[in-house]
């Protein structure tokens, strides 16, 4: 049985802090081919689709499409505020290696 991504309250707070469902929106983490590693995470705002897992907390919705779920089972997806910046981050189980900038990976 597949274990689906969990998001935290950090991530849940942030999204409600830019009013992404106040615009019909949610955060969409896809998994794509490509990356120096050979996949990539995909992060943007989206409106959700049928065929979506809906993870739902605080008011907010992060969604992950069939095709990318596989790649994302028991991943944790989170928001982090560091001095380089501000950004959504995947620690994904599943990944046996990733690139620097933390978008890319391989499994």
């Amino acid at each position: 049985m597949q274990l689906p991504p969990k998001v935290t309250d950090r991530a849940f707070a942030r999204l409600s802090e830019i009013g992404a469902a106040s615009q019909g929106q949610a955060l969409r983490v896809a998994v794509e081919g490509g990356g120096c590693s050979g996949f990539q995470y995909e992060i943007a705002l989206d409106t959700p689709k049928e065929d979506d897992l809906v993870l739902e907390g605080q008011g907010q919705k992060v969604v992950v499409d069939s095709v990318s779920l596989p790649f994302l089972e028991n991943a944790v997806i989170d928001f982090s505020e560091e001095l380089i910046g501000a950004r959504f981050v995947i620690d994904n189980p599943n990944a046996s290696s990733s690139c620097g900038c933390g978008t890319s990976f391989s499994m």
